[in-house]
């Protein structure tokens, strides 16, 4: 089995060795660890993977290898996972939907608790208690027009306002194979070039110069390599409904990686907040404060938001609106002071430009950042590349 795993890996373009499989087999001989998946895929990718850049290219190759097994842990312990669980399907027609109740975010979060302390049992396709189908504001598989989502997946309406769960969202891949040049030629505009580094650059001018003063005899002149050094901060959405938008972010990510020597880049989910990450694994031990993240780039940065900005407008314009934990300020109030002081920056956002004018927080983050965003697309990134270079 475990040759065919190291095979797997291999397959899935990883750089592992015979010697990294010889040691995870060294260890298993010692008994290092106890006869639990858990605990060999935590020793493999210890022994096996020695960049942390690979870690999420070896959890999919991993789980599908191992796939069928089933997990060890659920996600849930406070709430039974049989209230969640879709029990029926069901279609609301456009009158039904008009008919239902906004509660307002105040009254939303305190009839949640109320349902917490009361509630008893599992509740399917009704209006009132957690359960699934129905029109209650607290569930999964329903509809409502302002909800808390319960565990389960999203039924596709992207109006709920607080998601209870627990959220693993997996890093952006910047070794993707571009499907086309275009973004990579539409990066290109914002380029600022100097010489930097060690003389290793034939320069013809003045080689032809230096020879012909020096009668003839060649006299070779070498100048140092000409680099881009413009220097990007990229803040990434991801999650939700970013999902839906993951090739083409990972395009971006991977094109912008190649273009810019000088690139850093945090994750966010929906909107800005106190706080921003570099690993989506590791991102409730591992976070950044959005101040020192302030502090630590010049306003010479140039700042690109990627995301679809699509949520409910409380998570923008309400404090404690985030849609999985209390922040004490409003994320409009975030999203100013970075524009402040990055003046210039845009924000890219991968959902169809036909639909904005559908989306009402796109309208308010459009205002928020005074209309620089723009679609990815060729069209989009180029006219974004140019207002960065003003």
């Amino acid at each position: 089995m475990l040759i065919g795993f190291f095979f797997h890996l291999r397959a899935a373009r990883l750089p592992v060795s015979i010697k990294e499989l010889l040691t995870l087999l060294e260890a298993l001989k010692q008994d290092v660890i106890a006869p639990s998946l858990d605990e060999f895929y935590f020793l493999a990718r210890t022994t096996l993977i020695k960049d942390e850049t690979q870690f999420d290219k070896f959890d999919r190759a991993f789980g599908e290898f191992f796939k069928g097994l089933p997990p060890t842990t659920g996600l849930f312990k406070d709430i039974p996972d049989e209230w969640f669980r879709k029990a029926l399907e069901r279609e609301f027609s456009a009158a039904e939907l008009a008919r239902l109740e906004k509660l307002g975010f105040d009254r939303l979060m305190e009839e949640f608790r109320k349902r917490l302390q009361e509630q008893d049992g599992a509740h399917h396709g009704g209006n009132k208690w957690i359960g699934t189908g129905g029109t209650s504001p607290f569930g999964a598989g329903g509809r409502h027009p302002e909800g808390i989502r319960v565990g389960g997946e999203s039924a596709g309406g992207k109006s709920a306002i607080k998601v209870w769960e627990a959220r693993a969202y997996r890093d952006y891949d910047d070794e993707v194979e571009l499907g086309t040049r275009n973004i990579k030629v539409a990066l290109r505009r914002l380029r600022r070039f100097a010489r930097e580094g060690a003389e290793l650059e034939l320069d013809l001018p003045d080689t032809i110069e230096s020879t012909a003063r020096n009668a003839g005899w060649l006299d070779i002149k070498m100048v140092p390599q000409r680099h881009n050094t413009v220097k990007v901060l990229m803040l990434l959405d991801v999650g939700g409904t970013m999902d839906e938008h993951i090739q083409r972010v990972e395009e971006l990510f991977s094109a912008a990686k190649s273009e810019f020597k000088h690139l850093e880049f945090y994750y966010f989910h929906n909107c800005l907040y106190e706080r921003l990450w570099r690993n989506n694994r590791r991102r409730h031990a591992e976070k950044f404060d959005s101040w020192d993240v302030l502090r630590k780039y010049n306003a010479d940065w140039r700042l690109i938001f990627v995301g679809d900005a699509t949520m409910s407008p409380y998570e923008i314009l309400q404090p404690g609106g985030s849609v999985e934990h209390n922040n004490a300020e409003a994320g409009a109030i975030w999203l100013q002071r970075f524009a402040q002081h990055f003046p210039r920056h845009v924000w890219i956002n991968p959902e169809p430009e036909g639909l904005w004018q559908y989306r009402q927080s796109i309208g308010v983050i459009q205002q928020i950042l005074g209309g620089r965003m723009f679609p990815l697309t060729l069209d989009g990134l180029t006219r974004g590349m140019r207002q960065l270079t003003k």
